[in-house]
């Protein structure tokens, strides 16, 4: 069986490389970064099963189309939080349960038939960065199992899951961290904890076309 993979360089990759090797050495592998064009080498590639392990790119249309069988996305947030940001929303939303979706790719981001789901607790202490590293951890045990399961039945997992709301996107995420003046204490204090990420622009104000980033003392 022939396997492409998409991938960021995460906690956990590797050991998910190593684990499908048990099955099958016929792998290729793209890696790369956000904003980073999506490789033009893979469309020469005509995969039984294509996965995104937290990729940096959404998966082309014309790629999905030359997948024989599966096109699997791992993605890093459950049912209720599809798209981008999915941990920074739930921080936001103080959730006391997340979770990680793995499902098929169809052309519109975070959409298609979810395949399993793996839920576990939000904790009151956490950050994005701690529920995001968390994430990693579930989605190579969710790998694990979802792989193994389809080289050993040559068929999908069975899932009841479906998405609970519209993706969100990065118009919204990029909302969640400007501050306007009028906001209360708290309301400024939820969103600086849910921007607070490293690579990420984080909370911001304002004034007269001037941005004054939030700054940790």
């Amino acid at each position: 069986m022939k396997v492409l993979i998409f991938a960021k360089e995460k906690p956990g990759f590797e050991n998910a490389v190593t684990f499908i090797k048990l099955y099958t050495n016929d792998i290729t592998i793209f890696q790369g970064n956000l904003n980073e064009h999506f490789p033009k080498e893979a469309y020469n590639q005509n995969p039984d099963i294509l996965i995104s392990y937290i990729s940096p790119w959404i998966i082309p249309e014309k790629m999905l189309n030359l997948v024989k069988k599966w096109s699997i996305n791992f993605h890093p947030g459950p049912p209720e939080y599809p798209g981008i940001g999915c941990t920074n929303f739930a921080i936001y939303n103080k959730e006391e349960i997340f979770g990680v979706t793995a499902h098929l790719m169809d052309t519109k981001v975070d959409s298609g038939k979810i395949i399993d789901v793996k839920r576990f607790p939000l904790l009151k202490e956490d950050t994005v960065l701690s529920l995001t590293e968390r994430c990693y951890n579930y989605i190579l045990i969710q790998f694990y199992e979802v792989i193994g399961y389809l080289f050993k039945t040559n068929k999908l997992p069975e899932c009841k899951e479906s998405w609970k709301r519209k993706p969100y996107t990065r118009k919204e995420l990029n909302a969640l961290c400007k501050i306007d003046i009028n906001m209360d204490h708290n309301e400024i204090k939820r969103r600086i904890r849910a921007t607070d990420y490293p690579g990420m622009p984080g909370a911001y104000i304002d004034l007269k076309g001037l941005k004054f980033k939030y700054a940790k003392k």
